[in-house]
């Protein structure tokens, strides 16, 4: 009991101030100085950056995507959170009232610190759509899978706040109660130097920390789509940022609706309260149709793959339809290579029958002569210019054999010399 005694008692009664806000690095100009409050909002991005693209993959997004839509939503986000700073704390950089006396320069510092969550949101998200229609997602979808990403990146920044000594509330006796540096510009005038204030970023880090830990859990029962678990995290901290804002002292712009009296922030988070809980409701009333995908209409890999295929099948079927043609043409070709041979082969038949037909003409005649010469024994061989006719038409030669019994006077020599058979013999009158 006793240690449990004593090591309540080493337990600060309060959160002390920081001591170190930052650092320089020396440059050959001079230094450069990096604030732990641009420190804590980039641990903030690369946490919530690292939620989302875990849950953006389980989703079936195009791997790499979430990068792709980050590099526009983060530069848009931050100028958008800075403009909705100016507006609503706008003393510093215009003057009490607008009246000049501001300082215009402060605007572009951010790193003083000063960033308004819903131009943060409202800006970010234009952006996150310019991202998403590159990447060919739904905004929907992926505002859905960022939603307990920003939370979280939220609850690690607002740690900012505690380095920069700024946006505490009221004064507490809390034991948590935060301790401010009576010499900070931030400290209340009027106030003793031990006051202690309400540590409202503290506050609002823990509430986020256990809203991550809420949409995480709600997502994985119901598996919201279409931007609902978006407008579940937007009702969620508006419900929070109203009783937190609602304690903080810094000046801010004050408005007044139906008699009330209060911070410009207040009255947005009870607008953007009412306007989530109505989307959420009114998107929960719409019937789901089709397959929920984090693609835009067309834009799925099977409808990209299935137009590469038919291109291929297109080119595939046109070099057939060329390859045809080719094939089409070196037949008729071939063809017409083949008619030729023909042609020349029918020639050179032609030729051959010709020669043919000369050839068996005179062969023959020959035979005839053979034939007439082995009928007749070769008993009388002076039959003369008759004879010779007789035979020549036995054999078929025009003109009656008289050609050959002119070219053959009658000499009393027959044909055998021609035919080869046997020797000439005279004959005696």
């Amino acid at each position: 009991m006793q240690a449990v005694l004593h090591a309540a008692a080493l337990v600060p009664a309060s959160i002390p101030s920081p001591v170190w806000s930052g650092f320089d690095i020396p440059l050959p100009w001079g230094s450069l100085r990096i604030h732990a409050y641009a420190l804590c909002i980039l641990a903030g991005i690369i946490a919530g950056l690292w939620l989302t693209s875990v849950r953006w993959a389980k989703r079936g997004a195009p791997e790499g995507s979430v990068w792709d839509i980050a590099i526009w939503a983060i530069p848009f986000g931050i100028i958008g959170g800075r403009l909705y700073h100016v507006v609503s704390s706008p003393d510093a950089y215009f003057g009490p009232g607008f009246d000049g006396t501001g300082d215009l320069s402060l605007i572009p510092q951010i790193q003083r610190g000063g960033l308004g969550i819903w131009g943060a949101v409202l800006l970010g998200a234009v952006g996150a759509w310019i991202g998403c229609r590159r990447a060919g997602v739904k905004l929907s979808a992926f505002v859905d899978a960022a939603a307990p990403g920003l939370l979280l990146a939220q609850a690690i920044g607002r740690w900012g706040n505690y380095f920069n000594q700024e946006l505490f509330g009221g004064p507490t006796t809390l034991p948590w109660g935060l301790q401010v540096d009576p010499t900070n510009p931030n400290f209340p005038a009027g106030m003793p130097a031990d006051t202690l204030f309400h540590p409202t970023f503290l506050y609002e880090s823990l509430w986020n920390l256990v809203g991550v830990v809420i949409l995480l859990a709600l997502d994985r029962k119901f598996s919201f789509r279409r931007s609902r678990l978006f407008w579940l995290y937007a009702m969620y901290y508006t419900l929070g940022r109203v009783w937190i804002e609602a304690m903080r002292i810094d000046d801010a712009e004050q408005i007044n609706l139906f008699g009330i009296t209060t911070r410009l922030n207040v009255w947005t988070s009870l607008l953007v309260l009412a306007a989530s809980l109505l989307a959420f409701v009114l998107l929960g009333l719409r019937k789901r149709t089709g397959e929920d995908t984090v693609y835009l209409p067309g834009r799925e890999p099977a409808a990209v793959e299935g137009d590469a295929e038919d291109a291929d099948d297109d080119h595939v079927t046109e070099g057939s339809a060329e390859e045809r043609d080719a094939a089409e043409g070196s037949a008729e070709e071939r063809d017409g290579e083949r008619d030729a041979e023909d042609r020349d082969g029918d020639a050179v038949e032609g030729g051959r029958d010709a020669e043919k037909a000369t050839v068996p003409a005179v062969r023959h005649s020959d035979s005839a002569v053979s034939d007439n010469e082995s009928r007749d024994n070769l008993p009388v061989n002076t039959s003369g210019p008759d004879r010779a006719s007789a035979q020549a038409v036995a054999a078929g030669e025009p003109n009656g054999g008289h050609d050959a019994a002119a070219a053959k006077p009658a000499t009393g020599k027959t044909g055998r010399r021609a035919a080869g058979t046997a020797p000439e013999t005279d004959a005696t009158p």
